[in-house]
């Protein structure tokens, strides 16, 4: 799958989130927070289907848009991609630099102690 841009992430998460969707169903659960047309929602829609991240399925009344890749799959992708471009792959330069730049709270501290102990076994 090429790069999605955030506003593409955003329509992923939700197909995710909720199954296949409609372009009207799209719509409707991003207007509040996004205040994106339907138009500008066809045309991510567009380039996604372009890109690999979504597909869709002619349906008696409408589209049906569904996501590619299993979330898992596609966040581990993105998260490597990330860490070989900013950190050279390196997960420990990442956690340090958090750890100097005090951009960990006492509770992420916590959670990642727990989540190495977890990885020990």
């Amino acid at each position: 799958m090429d790069k999605l841009s955030d506003a593409e992430w955003k329509i992923l998460d939700l197909l995710w989130k909720n199954g296949p969707m409609t372009l009207m169903e799209i719509t409707h659960a991003l207007e509040d927070e996004t205040h994106w047309k339907r138009t500008t929602i066809v045309s991510f829609l567009k380039r996604m289907e372009a890109k690999g991240a979504i597909y869709h399925i002619e349906g008696e009344r409408a589209k049906m848009f569904y996501p590619k890749e299993k979330q898992s799959e596609e966040t581990l992708k993105e998260t490597r991609s990330f860490l070989d471009k900013v950190f050279r792959g390196n997960v420990g330069l990442m956690l340090s630099n958090m750890i100097e730049q005090d951009a960990l709270s006492e509770q992420e501290i916590e959670e990642l102690t727990e989540i190495l102990k977890g990885a020990e076994k």
